[in-house]
């Protein structure tokens, strides 16, 4: 894959991001906009659910432990309330009940930090590709 491509991503399509730690929120609104899409980024599950952004975005990346909502209910959530919006997530823990359990509430994608710019480029264009299917 050439650097910066997305397969089955339309470009300037929005991709959300939810991460407590700003350094990463960074991080993600930088490659999501070098890779052509739109980002849009949030502190909180609470402030993603709450901005209008699920009716917009393509592909949602959440961190896993955030304080207030985490990340598995907030991928519950999505995925009750917009069932074709998929969520990657992401975490500094390796904890493999976690993964397990996200993978089975339906993720798209699972990455640990620290991650590069291509396992992340790689897992958008996966889940994208992959909600084009349902």
């Amino acid at each position: 894959m050439e650097s910066g491509s997305n397969p089955g991503a339309e470009k300037n399509a929005v991709v959300a991001a939810v991460d407590d730690d700003f350094r990463v929120r960074e991080s993600i609104e930088s490659l999501v906009a070098s890779a052509g899409h739109t980002p849009m980024v949030f502190a909180s599950a609470e402030e993603f659910l709450q901005s209008g952004a699920p009716e917009l975005a393509i592909c949602l990346i959440t961190d896993v432990k955030m304080p207030g909502m985490d990340g598995l209910e907030l991928q519950r959530r999505v995925r009750l309330q917009y069932p074709r919006l998929p969520v990657i997530l992401m975490t500094a823990h390796y904890e493999d009940e976690i993964r397990q359990r996200a993978i089975r509430q339906g993720a798209a994608g699972f990455l640990y930090k620290p991650f590069d710019a291509t396992e992340l480029l790689g897992a958008i264009g996966h889940a994208l590709n992959a909600s084009k299917e349902v």
